[in-house]
């Protein structure tokens, strides 16, 4: 019994992580983005909306370990479409799309949590570029390894005054838009046949 305690204390020292924590070392090739879709939910005094495009660019960087993954994303902001035409012009023109054309993203870490066959949880940890301002972001996102591409979801506050974005209220202040934001990430990077495929994953509680 003294043996058994003395090894669990041992085990405690070396591996300080709690019970179920699943470690990914998951080797990830590099790819180019073959479909994207970003959104974001907006609220405003006359009802809630959500604006998208599916106009994306990106290239994911690949790494033998997912925590050393790099990569980056992006759109034209006046591809967004809110489903409501003056909406739209309201939004490019809040954004300057003409001066500041893109939204960008740069993935800079990968904090991998937990893993479950071929999905892994993870948070993505990068920089924003809007509207002529770059602020640093974390991203909780889920990421499947599929036999030849990679998808990448996740989700994120954002507040828009952050970005020095103005415009948001119209009408004397009758018609105003809330300046916080739900952004939505979906994205698909294709990758080498079978490049994906390469996984092993460690559980501290089991051999």
């Amino acid at each position: 019994m003294r043996f058994v305690r003395a090894t669990l204390l041992l085990l405690t020292v070396w591996f300080p992580v709690s019970a179920g924590t699943l470690v990914a070392q998951r080797a990830v090739p590099s790819g180019t983005i073959a479909s994207g879709v970003l959104s974001f939910d907006g609220r405003g005094s006359v009802g809630d909306f959500t604006g998208r495009t599916s106009t994306m660019t990106g290239e994911m960087i690949g790494a033998a370990d997912l925590s050393g993954v790099r990569g980056w994303v992006q759109a034209p902001v006046n591809t967004l479409v809110t489903g409501d035409a003056k909406r739209d012009r309201d939004l490019n023109k809040s954004m300057e799309s003409g001066k500041y054309p893109t939204i960008r993203f740069d993935l800079t870490g990968v904090m991998p949590r937990a893993a479950r066959g071929d999905t892994v949880d993870l948070t993505l940890l990068g920089t924003f570029h809007i509207h002529g301002v770059s602020q640093e972001a974390s991203i909780p996102a889920t990421l499947v390894l599929l036999p030849d591409a990679v998808r990448v979801r996740g989700e994120t506050p954002l507040n828009l005054k952050s970005y020095r974005i103005g415009g948001l209220s119209k009408a004397l202040g009758i018609l105003r838009m809330n300046e916080r934001i739900l952004i939505h990430l979906d994205l698909t990077f294709t990758t080498a046949p079978g490049g994906a495929a390469s996984v092993t994953a460690r559980s501290r509680t089991g051999p």
